[in-house]
């Protein structure tokens, strides 16, 4: 089937199976910053930016995003270098595997409006850190959405 969407801003057309899940089309496609972390949508190391929002490419069917806006780490790199500068001057990543869904869930909250810490801190608690204790993560995006 022929599903058609954007991807990172740019038009796609792919011929894939619907019940296909977006993170093993986006994986296949080269786009390997999303990642598989636990496969049940509680990680969020796959999380992809899908019209504005976060959403679990592990639990995500392609033929959901017909027609869609949608977003990866490596799209949000290019589009929000602010944000990836904030991660690194606040070492908000250490091993590395949730980094790219952190940064993503973080992108998207400019569509929310969460400004406070309490809110900057409920609305990234869908994405797990086993590494850091998560203050230099929530530093960072604290930080982002400062200056933004």
């Amino acid at each position: 089937m022929k599903i058609t969407f954007n991807l990172n801003g740019k038009g796609m057309e792919l011929d894939v199976d619907p019940m296909s899940l977006a993170l093993d089309v986006i994986r296949g496609l080269s786009l390997t910053g999303t990642k598989e972390g636990c496969g049940v949508g509680v990680c969020g190391a796959c999380t992809i930016m899908v019209n504005g929002s976060p959403v679990s490419s592990c639990i995500c069917l392609v033929g959901t995003l017909s027609d869609k806006d949608v977003w990866t780490i490596e799209g949000l790199a290019e589009k929000m270098p602010e944000l990836i500068d904030s991660f690194v001057e606040k070492e908000g990543m250490q091993c590395g595997i949730c980094t790219p869904g952190q940064i993503v869930a973080a992108a998207a909250i400019d569509s929310v409006g969460a400004s406070s810490p309490e809110d900057i801190k409920k609305y990234m608690a869908g994405n797990l850190c086993r590494c850091t204790g998560y203050q230099t993560i929530l530093s960072a995006v604290e930080e982002y959405v400062a200056i933004n």
